[in-house]
């Protein structure tokens, strides 16, 4: 079942400034940190050399550039994590959307590649691949999306069938065409799926206790039970 919610729900469980949960997404692992240090110490290496080149003329500027430049590497993760926000509150219109996992099945997904140099002085390419898992959800309207995410410990409990909820966005005011999706919650096993972390999930999980116990979602249960008891 979907059900739209307001603009201003919609901008409270995905905030404009990253959460702390976002900013660790972006965080990233050490060669991610390794490769912003890198980025903030040539950052601050220019501004010391066009310092030395035009003198005193602009100390002021270049001084405020080279600070904000080598700090890059703990203020890039808020950056990023907001322009990602920035990127979804772009959608008009947002829904709760409440079925269940119709399959699921695991790929090994290509990454990404990299060239480096074996110990014969040949250049080889490594391929970075990661097992991911994929969930195929759908309603009792016959509506159906997929979710991909970095396959964990934590989902072998995820089953068919089991009830899901997450929150998808659009551009059309009747939400007939889904153009983004956020990560997906698992109510019974309090469990989510998600590769980036998109909301502000105690707000969601308020909202959805909330809309959990509304006629309309008791209605679409029953239809649920009703139409699986058939098949």
């Amino acid at each position: 079942m979907l059900v739209p919610i307001t603009r201003q729900k919609f901008e409270q469980l995905i905030p404009l400034v990253a959460t702390a949960s976002q900013y660790k997404y972006y965080w990233g692992k050490f060669p991610d940190i390794l490769q912003r240090l890198l980025i903030s110490v040539v950052s601050a290496s220019i501004a010391v050399i066009v310092k030395t080149i035009l003198g005193s003329k602009f100390d002021s500027i270049l001084f405020l550039l080279g600070l904000i430049g080598s700090f890059y590497w703990l203020w890039a993760p808020v950056f990023w994590a907001s322009i990602c926000n920035v990127k979804c509150r772009r959608y008009k219109y947002s829904g709760f959307f409440q079925g269940r996992i119709l399959d699921w099945w695991i790929t090994d997904e290509l990454m990404g590649q990299q060239e480096t140099v074996n110990n014969q002085g040949e250049l080889v390419i490594v391929e970075n691949r990661e097992k991911r898992i994929n969930l195929e959800v759908g309603d009792e309207t016959g509506f159906s999306t997929q979710v991909q995410a970095p396959l964990r410990v934590a989902y072998k409990a995820i089953a068919i069938g089991q009830k899901v909820e997450m929150l998808v966005m659009s551009n059309h005011t009747d939400l007939s065409r889904i153009e983004g999706i956020s990560e997906l919650f698992i109510p019974s096993r309090e469990l989510w799926v998600n590769d980036y972390p998109y909301m502000r999930r105690d707000i969601f999980m308020e909202m959805s206790h909330h809309l959990r116990e509304s006629p309309e979602m008791q209605t679409a249960k029953h239809r649920w039970h009703k139409r699986r008891s058939r098949d």
